[in-house]
């Protein structure tokens, strides 16, 4: 066997070993969650997005790169818990793991803070603008450690055409070459953008097959008439959604707090996608943070999904957890069973697929448009505070899961994209973030390891 095929299988069985020991270290921070008692049924979210609307012009990425408090992970922290059947927000049948599975570092017994399960509480006030003065960023974001050199990679062949994978990319700023490269050489189900949009022609001609997704970055309360505020914000980004004519699907409201406002935010939805629909353009609606909405929730939010599939529209949704991706696997919602194949952070959207969608022949194109490690996710184990991956690196390391963070990431972001692949509706997710734009962002930036992602996860999915 030539040497490079050799070097190939020997990487490929590698990750595979790594992968065993992903799921072990996953279920043992999972049940290391369910430590301390029963939780109540209150909604989980991504972000409190009363304090992050504190940021200047904010995105709805909203998640602050801070420093880790290189808090370890330990033994204790596997204790398992007791499940109540159907219980929120505890997964499915529960092992206890042997210490032996991933050796982990003698630790002083965590606080009951440290081992929580996130729970978050519910969005009950209606969204504003003004922030609170204890979320202004601290300094301490200046503490975030400073990258590892990446190590150099070669790219991998390019394919012919599109692999089976379902990663894609989020992007907050085409300001490296690596980022072109990944679209040409991986041709990836799925590329976002906020505000810099000027590349993306580019990646349409690099990659027809490439569903691309936009938003324009702005700051809206949810008041008003829904239907005349939806003509207003239409009007409002219209020059820039005509001149960028490639965008397959236009987002609107960020992570948008409900409240009680759920019906006025689906006639709002419903109203900007017909609007929409009449200058030849498609919608993305919701764009729902991580963990919301709840459950009756989203049968409020049912016309939006109506009008979606009406003017050829889809539903966007944001999943993130921490410290791992697959920590919330299997947990149910509130007053409703767990389901192994469902989640409570991640995979949460399967629940609005089975239960509402499917059901009623509502079933349009998902794209989840944000995806990855976020520390900002409440009560969970860890390092705090934390935003992105690179804030979780010597946690990762010190529990022993991968031989550096970067493999510790990409094992992550495989086994999320095995399960999205599952569902032929997941048009694909988009991991935040490339081209990060300025320190606030610099923990979750994936750029220098994409030709890490292009190797290990795109192009051996390739048909």
């Amino acid at each position: 066997m030539p040497d490079g095929n050799r070097s190939a299988l020997e990487k490929k069985e590698m990750l595979n070993r790594r992968r065993v020991l992903l799921i072990a270290f996953a279920l043992c921070v999972a049940l290391a969650s369910f430590a301390f008692g029963a939780l109540s049924s209150e909604v989980w979210i991504h972000r409190d997005r009363t304090q992050e609307a504190a940021m200047e012009e904010p995105t709805g990425e909203d998640a602050t790169a801070v420093a880790t408090t290189g808090a370890q992970p330990t033994r204790q922290a596997l204790a398992v818990a007791p499940v109540t059947p159907g219980a929120y927000p505890y997964p499915g049948p529960l092992v206890t793991p042997t210490p032996s599975v991933i050796p982990l570092p003698t630790d002083p017994t965590p606080s009951p803070d440290e081992l929580a399960f996130p729970l978050v509480k519910s969005q009950i006030a209606t969204p504003t603008l003004t922030p609170s003065p204890t979320v202004t960023p601290s300094p301490t974001l200046t503490l975030t450690p400073s990258p590892t050199p990446t190590p150099t990679l070669p790219w991998p062949p390019t394919l012919d055409q599109p692999g089976d994978s379902k990663l894609g990319l989020h992007v907050q700023w085409n300001n490296s070459p690596e980022i072109m490269e990944f679209v040409r050489r991986t041709k990836p189900p799925l590329v976002k953008a906020v505000g810099d949009f000027g590349f993306l022609a580019e990646v349409r001609e690099a990659s027809p097959s490439t569903v691309i997704v936009a938003r324009v970055e702005d700051t809206f309360r949810l008041e008003g008439d829904p239907a005349e505020a939806a003509r207003a914000y239409v009007a409002r980004h219209l020059d820039i959604y005509l001149l960028h004519p490639v965008v397959d699907y236009w987002e609107g409201i960020n992570e948008p707090q409900m409240g009680d406002r759920m019906e006025w935010l689906a006639a709002f939805e419903a109203e900007r996608a017909r609007v929409m629909a009449e200058y030849g353009l498609r919608v993305a609606v919701g764009a729902f943070s991580t963990g919301t909405p709840e459950w009756d929730e989203f049968r409020r939010f049912l016309p939006a999904i109506e009008a979606a599939k009406r003017y050829n529209g889809a539903l966007s949704v944001h999943e993130y957890d921490a410290p791992l991706m697959q920590r919330s696997a299997g947990a149910g919602l509130p007053g409703h069973p767990n389901y192994p194949h469902r989640g409570a952070l991640t995979l949460r959207y399967r629940w609005w697929y089975e239960d509402f969608l499917q059901p009623r022949g509502l079933e349009v194109p998902l794209i989840i448009s944000e995806a990855g490690v976020d520390g900002l996710v409440r009560n969970r184990p860890g390092p705090k505070p934390a935003g992105g991956w690179l804030d979780f690196a010597d946690y990762w390391m010190r529990g022993g899961l991968a031989d550096t963070p970067i493999d510790a990431y990409l094992q992550q972001l495989d086994w999320y994209d095995e399960q999205v692949r599952q569902d032929d509706y997941v048009v694909g997710f988009a991991v935040f973030t490339a081209g990060a734009m300025g320190e606030r962002w610099r923990s979750y930036d994936v750029t220098d390891f994409l030709r890490h992602i292009a190797t290990y996860i795109m192009v051996p999915k390739a048909r």
